[in-house]
């Protein structure tokens, strides 16, 4: 069982960068892709970002686009999401998931504690 480990999130004002790591446990990280999804007050969960086993490949969401990456360092274990620009929709808690497979078109399994973002105006 894979654990997840979310940080980095926190208040911002509208504008500002914020950068959530996650740390993941076992030693087959680096099969999986990796996503980062999140939860606003009475909405669904979605998917924000996600990235391939390799890194060789990243998606993101039309509303994020050209403001968050997401990385990875199969070394570490780690993956994060660079947020830059944020806005007040931005504003929701941040889940660090591991995918079912090495792509993240196969869905995902896991998932991390998560990590609240709040953006003020």
């Amino acid at each position: 069982q894979v654990q997840l480990v979310e940080s980095g999130g926190g208040l911002v004002q509208a504008g500002g960068s914020l950068r959530l790591s996650c740390a993941a446990s076992g030693r087959t990280f680096s099969s999986y892709a990796m996503g980062w999804f999140r939860q606003a007050p009475g909405k669904e969960r979605e998917l924000v970002a996600a990235i391939t086993w390799s890194g060789g490949s990243t998606y993101y969401r039309d509303s994020v686009k050209g403001r968050f990456t997401i990385s990875r360092d199969n070394a570490k274990n780690a993956v994060s999401l660079q947020m830059n620009s944020l806005q007040p929709e931005d504003t929701a808690v941040y889940y660090c998931a591991r995918g079912r497979t090495g792509a993240w078109s196969a869905g995902f399994d896991s998932w991390g504690q998560g990590t609240q973002v709040t953006v003020s105006s």
